[in-house]
């Protein structure tokens, strides 16, 4: 796989400066295996990996959940399920009165061995975030594999049946929608309309909105655009639809990353890269550390990649950053 972080100037990066603001969310990676791998991957899981967070690093989370009195735990992966104490977590912060989000892709749910996963889910009333690139077959089997749409589809069903996405329920099911290839998402509202129209018409189902996310230039996905030698247009195409308006909403202005062995990170994105948070100078700062401070104040890790979280509408965990694109190139066209 081709390295992609010497291309996106991390040294020397025209990105403006960041600061963190207030500590809210900890997001925490809990192992890079998966049952799929996905051409957009930027976390390059799959089912070969075998890097899954252990049992006393669960316990440090914990720990810095109550210490901290973080609002948000939003749990990724890899399949996020698939670590053996994924559940355990899940009781713990919601025992604390955290909100927890599960970015769930839906197959998980027919695995075998994760019999009453959604039962689960729905009985502590976690937030589900679910990858769904397309809502026709054709493009989601394309991108995810063959099946993987009709499992989806048989995971959607399963969920709305617990009362998910029933407003007298407040059980949360958003959806995820990422490009297929190198070019910005179109406009959020617009898509999730459409979304919620197809999925309603032709498979009953429902949800609660949909976020658009744009395919970062490193891992998996990087590395396609390297192979194709469309990296440097697609990264130009990031910085020419680049919106200062979107900064204040960043992911990272609130939240932590943490990866399977507790280290921290400005984001998911830093993680995949190995650019470490800044944490009162230590070079490789971890959860333990966040017991001491909270990191409020200290300049964010940025680089050419971080355009991606601020071109056109805008790109986080929690979708579009403003109501529309404005008038950008969404492609390399």
């Amino acid at each position: 796989m081709h390295p992609t972080l010497p291309l996106l100037a991390a040294t020397n990066t025209d990105f403006p400066a960041l600061q963190r603001a207030r500590l809210t969310t900890l997001q925490v990676n809990l192992g890079y295996r998966c049952n799929q791998s996905c051409l957009h991957c930027h976390v390059n899981a799959g089912p070969s990996r075998t890097e899954m967070m252990d049992s006393a690093t669960i316990d440090e989370v914990i720990g810095v959940l109550r210490a901290r009195r973080i609002e948000t735990l939003d749990l990724t992966g890899g399949a996020p399920e698939l670590n053996m104490h994924f559940r355990r977590l899940v009781q713990a912060a919601r025992a604390l009165g955290v909100r927890v989000i599960d970015r769930c892709n839906l197959t998980i749910l027919s695995e075998p061995g994760q019999e009453g996963l959604a039962e689960f889910l729905a009985e502590h009333g976690v937030e589900v975030v679910a990858s769904l690139p397309c809502y026709s077959v054709e493009n989601v089997d394309r991108q995810r594999g063959d099946g993987v749409f009709d499992r989806s589809i048989a995971g959607l069903r399963q969920l709305n049946a617990l009362g998910y996405a029933d407003e007298s329920r407040g059980l949360l099911l958003n959806l995820v929608y990422n490009p297929q290839g190198p070019v910005l998402p179109p406009p959020q509202a617009q898509l999730e309309a459409d979304y919620k129209r197809e999925l309603l018409a032709h498979f009953g189902i429902r949800f609660n909105r949909l976020y658009t996310l744009a395919n970062m230039p490193i891992q998996r996905f990087g590395s396609t655009l390297v192979s194709k030698g469309t990296f440097q247009t697609y990264l130009q195409l990031l910085k020419n639809a680049y919106r200062a308006e979107n900064l204040d909403t960043v992911m990272c202005n609130s939240m932590l990353s943490v990866d399977w062995q507790g280290d921290l990170y400005d984001c998911d994105f830093n993680q995949m890269l190995a650019l470490p948070a800044r944490l009162q100078g230590r070079a490789k700062p971890h959860l333990r550390d966040l017991l001491a401070t909270d990191g409020v104040g200290e300049f964010i890790r940025v680089a050419d990649h971080c355009y991606g979280c601020t071109a056109g509408q805008g790109s986080s965990c929690g979708g579009a950053l403003a109501a529309s694109p404005g008038t950008v190139s969404t492609s390399l066209a």
